[in-house]
């Protein structure tokens, strides 16, 4: 992994980290790069307003505290070619990730149904597929740590 996906693979939870990782030497020759990692609410806010109250077209349906990527439980990727990122789907790579992914556990956002996201891969332990008003709760009262500790409770060492 480059040193840019190192550092956002160095803000979300170690076991997500880990696997993703994984994934990347399992898809050797190709090779991964981390897009996005932890990401603040205002961010998504910001990303929330893309295509609708900002330029630019829709590019999630998450409104703040309702991705995963604000808990650092989800990250983002794309494979790299000597050109740069390739973000076509259609790309037989896509399917690597997909099935690499899933062989490890990650769910895949190429998967959802309403919003399918490609680049996108969770981990969420015993908490629901989508955020929910308890997981946000977690959160304001206790923040990532809190939250980290619900997804994996058997898990002895919570980084933050």
């Amino acid at each position: 992994m480059d040193s840019v996906s190192e550092a956002r693979l160095g803000v979300v939870h170690p076991l997500l980290a880990e696997k993703i990782r994984q994934m990347a030497a399992m898809l050797e020759p190709e090779t991964l790069r981390v897009t996005q990692g932890l990401r603040s609410w205002g961010e998504q806010a910001a990303l929330y307003a893309q295509g609708r109250t900002a330029p630019g077209k829709i590019v999630t349906n998450a409104q703040p505290g309702s991705s995963y990527h604000n808990y650092g439980l989800a990250i983002d990727v794309v494979p790299m070619t000597v050109e740069g990122p390739d973000w076509n789907e259609q790309h037989p790579v896509w399917s690597r990730l997909v099935s690499i992914g899933t062989s490890l556990g990650l769910v895949a956002g190429a998967q959802f149904r309403s919003f399918p996201d490609w680049p996108h891969f969770q981990l969420t332990g015993t908490l629901p597929a989508s955020p929910d008003e308890r997981v946000r709760e977690l959160f304001r009262g206790g923040g990532i740590t809190s939250v980290w500790r619900a997804a994996f409770p058997d898990d002895m060492v919570v980084h933050t």
